[in-house]
């Protein structure tokens, strides 16, 4: 008592001094050291516990919380014999003020967390709703019999907790906002049968009465049921396909933001369960849904009118930097990505916050500061609601009601209090509006001069327009007007809706600055509107740009430095969500991150929902090769690693493409296995890798050159399912399945172009084969031609084991003894074939792959070595990319020296690099004669020098 300042202690000695005389004191050492601290905070369990002085006989075991189990068994007891209205309400509220003592007590003595006192109020709430619900139905079925479906299933009603109660968050005098809803219509199975929505909408009546209604013995819960469908106008209880069509037909922005936190919280817990996953596609939209800022900042300007019009902006849920803020923000996040993320569908706001952090979508300290101020500010509003059990959010204006929320909140005075309250509510401002003011529109606040809204609006004539476009950098300033035009006045433009038509009008303005900065502003502006037509008709990514300057900044960036990528933006738009943050933009994953990033989206797919699978590869390598491309265009890496990343995506992806097909082949056919020496063993599978993608130099546009090894040891090769096949026939399946994931077209697109061409006799042969039939063809059949493919090969996904039998194959045949003339003479006749095939043809120009002295050369040049050295050099087998074989060909210093090998492996990357380049810029890979004539002269000399002039007859290189 004498801790506390002089008011509260002149407050709560008498009422103290009572009870002590009337009752004694309470049993419970820790009740009575801390009886004096809870009744100075709370004149809700002051007088509670004067009405009624058992309260302090029966807190129990302060130190833990208690759990909804536990109430609800309590609850049950409480009301079994309840047999009338009248009585059942009074039990009820007779548990439920015993419950919120003690929860009081534990929060004010500073027993309680707070995570723990919002937990127990939203567990008597559930506990309340729940039982009262089941011995209301009870007593309904008796009267009008059990309401059934069409089957004759009995049907029970499913009450949605939303607001706080769904978060398990409430506070300590909070309404409880419910929506009521029944699996089936039908009707009961009474004497006189009555119709299941006329059942559940009585039955919903009582339940709202037993609750709300105040008595003598005051309110159990305040009951709001205005979020259910129609509002207030709308049925008490409807059948989930009335729920479920009202939410995909007529539901607003609002009640999805509404919808995030509804949760089971009485009756058919199973089938509502079954509801709310109908109705998750409602709230978390598959696509990024960036116009959730818009709506929710419209949905804030509301409420702050609102708070400005009744005077309440000392309110610490409404006001500014309250309560409601930091719930936007975090909300705002989940509808935006939690379709895609579906660890952001989460009901909690402090779990929230966290995954929003681990996810990247909030900064560590802002995460933080976010969760420490919702935790000062929920303490608060519950403690100033426990004053006197009242629905308040406004801060006391009395100096005595000020001293007792500063001692509950554990402050000397209110002085102390008001400071960190508006500390911590100023951080919260900072927070919403970094996340939700309105980036500023170009040419904004300009007084005078004309800009780019008036450019985008035709508002001056059009030889203004061209003259300001022309001081701005565009060389053709007519024809961006016109394109500009086009867009605004012509079909895209005019299909837009209202929200839509201001979205682009909003972002027009800022983006044609933005393109007004670049290097060749004519040529980016045709590509941004490409794109924009494209997309425009999905408002959403409007929204993105909108609400993204940086997002803007970085489209508009690579749209000027790449015509590739703005074809790959305007065909794939969901990769615009890419742009958001440069540091992940400009730094492409090496393997071991990106197989983790795989891994993390794939486990959010159904296992055996192949479409979804499909497309979860296809965002996954088109987001990786657009920060490949990205950080190519700024530089951010070196031209010759950029085929490496390309190739780390490819394997990746391979690999996941290899245990996708497996999963689903296997599932109808069972596992193929052998018997080796009467043991059952699994069977292998590798994919084998030619060309760029085993040569570890992928391109931009590159196709996958593949071929299919299977193992087939053993006898009794089938499978081991209840449809047994063949192994071949698996393996067949299994092949089809994989090239049908690669390159079937989706609306994500296709993910790799694949050719199988390179197999055993090439379109006509077996889509896969065994090890051993791919090794007699190798060592008998094979051409050289395929030897020299073979210098390329490499295994990328598949059985470890079976993979290491192909690759000392492939080691075998490479270093076989070849005659040195007559291999040389099949090489450079069937580059000679290829030449007539595939070079220009044109002395104006260089074909950089398959001219005289490009890249086709240097291959074969370097196959040439390697076929012809490996069997007295093992090291040429090590590598399979063609500047390490280069470096390995100069240190067995018999085809080429070290100078040599040098010269031309700078010329292939200088030809490598510019192809990358090109293939960016959606040009051929050919240039003027005159570019690169040192390195094109240097290659011609090599392949002089190694090669000769012989070309041999086409019937020699025929295959």
């Amino acid at each position: 008592m004498e801790s506390l300042p002089p008011p509260l202690r002149d407050a709560v000695t008498e009422p103290i001094a009572g009870h002590l005389t009337e009752h004694g004191a309470p049993g419970d050492p820790h009740v009575q050291a801390t009886l004096p601290g809870v009744w100075a905070a709370s004149e809700f369990v002051t007088q509670s516990c004067r009405r009624r002085p058992e309260l302090l006989e029966d807190l129990g075991d302060l130190s833990e919380p208690r759990t909804l189990e536990g109430l609800a068994t309590d609850l049950d007891a409480g009301i079994a014999d309840a047999d009338g209205t009248d009585t059942l309400q009074r039990a009820l509220r007779r548990f439920r003020e015993a419950q919120m003592v003690r929860i009081a007590w534990r929060d004010l003595a500073g027993i309680a967390t707070l995570e723990e006192t919002l937990g127990e109020l939203s567990a008597l709430a559930e506990a309340c709703i729940d039982r009262t619900l089941a011995h209301l139905y009870e007593r309904r079925c008796r009267l009008w019999g059990t309401p059934r479906n069409a089957d004759g299933e009995p049907q029970r009603m499913v009450v949605l907790g939303m607001g706080k109660l769904g978060g398990a968050e409430l506070n300590f005098s909070s309404d409880i906002d419910l929506i009521f809803a029944f699996p089936d219509p039908g009707e009961t199975d009474g004497r006189r049968p009555r119709d299941n929505e006329e059942f559940f909408n009585r039955l919903g009546q009582e339940l709202i009465a037993t609750l709300d209604q105040k008595t003598a013995d005051g309110q159990a819960f305040r009951v709001d049921m205005r979020l259910r469908p129609f509002g207030s106008s709308g049925p008490l209880a409807s059948s989930f396909n009335a729920v479920e069509l009202y939410y995909q037909n007529q539901g607003r922005e609002w009640e999805r933001y509404a919808m995030i936190k509804a949760r089971v919280v009485g009756g058919d817990y199973h089938r509502g369960e079954e509801l709310l996953a109908g109705l998750r596609p409602f709230v978390y939209r598959r696509y990024l849904d960036y116009g959730a800022f818009e709506n929710l900042r419209e949905m804030k300007a509301l409420v702050d009118r609102e708070v400005r019009r009744r005077g309440l902006a000392d309110n610490i849920k409404l006001g500014r930097g309250g309560i409601r803020e930091i719930e936007f923000i975090a909300q705002a996040f989940q509808l935006i990505r939690g379709g895609q993320e579906p660890e952001l569908q989460c009901r909690r706001l402090l779990p929230t916050l966290e995954r929003l952090v681990a996810h990247g979508q909030l900064p560590k300290w802002s995460g933080d500061e976010l969760a420490e101020a919702y935790r000062f500010l929920r303490r608060t509003e519950n403690r100033l609601q426990a004053l006197r059990d009242e629905q308040t959010h406004a801060l006391p204006e009395g100096a005595l009601d000020q001293a007792r929320l500063a001692h509950a909140m554990g402050y000397p005075d209110y002085d102390a209090l008001a400071a960190d309250l508006e500390h911590w509510r100023a951080k919260v401002q900072a927070h919403f509006d970094q996340v939700f003011v309105a980036p500023q529109q170009a040419g904004e606040g300009e007084a005078t001069g004309m800009d780019f809204s008036d450019v985008w609006n035709a508002t001056v004539d059009a030889d203004d327009i061209d003259a300001f476009l022309h001081e701005c950098g565009f060389q053709r300033p007519s024809r961006a007007r016109e394109r500009i035009a086009a867009l605004r006045d012509g079909h895209v433009g005019r299909s837009l809706s209202s929200r839509g038509r201001g979205r682009l009008d909003r972002l027009m303005p800022m983006l044609l600055q933005a393109v007004s900065g670049q290097d060749r502003p004519d040529a980016t502006l045709e590509r941004i509107l490409a794109l924009l037509e494209t997309v425009a008709r999905r408002t959403v990514y409007l929204a993105l740009l909108n609400e993204n300057p940086m997002a803007l900044s970085q489209l508009v960036q690579l749209c000027s430095g790449s015509p590739w990528i703005a074809r790959l933006l305007a065909l794939h738009p969901v990769l615009l969500d890419e742009l958001l943050d440069p540091r992940t933009l400009y730094t492409p994953l090496r393997r071991q991150a990106l197989a983790e990033e795989l891994a993390t989206r794939m486990a959010r797919v159904d296992p055996d929902d192949l479409e979804e699978q499909m497309e979860a590869l296809r965002h996954f390598r088109q987001a990786n090769v657009l920060r490949v491309a990205a950080a190519d265009l700024a530089d951010a890496i070196p031209i010759m690693v950029v085929s490496d990343y390309l190739t780390d995506i490819a394997e990746v992806v391979l690999a996941e493409v290899l245990r996708i097909a497996w999963h689903h082949v296997s599932r109808r056919y069972g596992e193929p296995g052998g018997t080796v020496d009467r043991e059952r063993v699994r069977q292998g599978f590798v994919t084998l890798a030619y060309g760029k993608l085993g040569g570890i130099e992928l391109g931009y546009g590159s196709d996958l050159d593949l071929v299919f090894i299977n193992d087939a040891q053993g006898e009794e090769l089938h499978t081991d399912g209840e449809k047994s096949v063949d192994n071949a026939v698996f393996f067949a399946r299994l092949a089809q399945r994989i090239i049908h994931i690669l390159s079937t077209t989706t609306p994500g697109g296709v993910l790799y172009e694949v050719d199988t061409r390179l197999r055993p006799s090439g379109k006509s042969g077996l889509l896969t084969t065994s090890l051993d039939a791919f090794a007699e063809y190798q060592r008998n059949s094979a051409w050289t031609w395929e030897h020299q493919a073979l210098v390329r090969a490499r295994v990328v996904a598949g059985d470890q084991g079976l993979g290491e039998r192909v690759e000392a194959l492939r080691r075998e045949i490479l270093a076989q003894p070849r005659e040195r003339a007559s291999l040389r003479q099949e090489v450079a006749a069937m580059r000679e074939r290829m030449r007539r095939e595939k070079a220009s043809g044109d002395e104006e120009v260089f074909d950089l792959k398959q001219d005289r002295g490009g890249i086709a050369d240097i291959e074969f040049m370097v196959q040439y070595g390697v076929l012809a050295g490996a069997h007295d050099h093992p090291g040429l087998l090590r590598y399979t990319d063609n500047i390490r074989l280069l470096g390995e060909l100069s240190r067995c210093g018999d085809v080429f020296d070290e100078h040599a090998a040098e010269a031309l492996a700078e010329a292939y990357r200088v030809f490598r690099a510019e192809v990358h380049r090109l293939t960016l810029q959606e040009q051929p890979a050919k240039v003027a004669a005159e570019r690169f004539r040192e390195h094109r002269e240097t290659v011609i000399a090599q392949w002089r020098d190694v090669m000769g002039d012989e070309a041999a007859s086409p019937e020699n290189t025929t295959a």
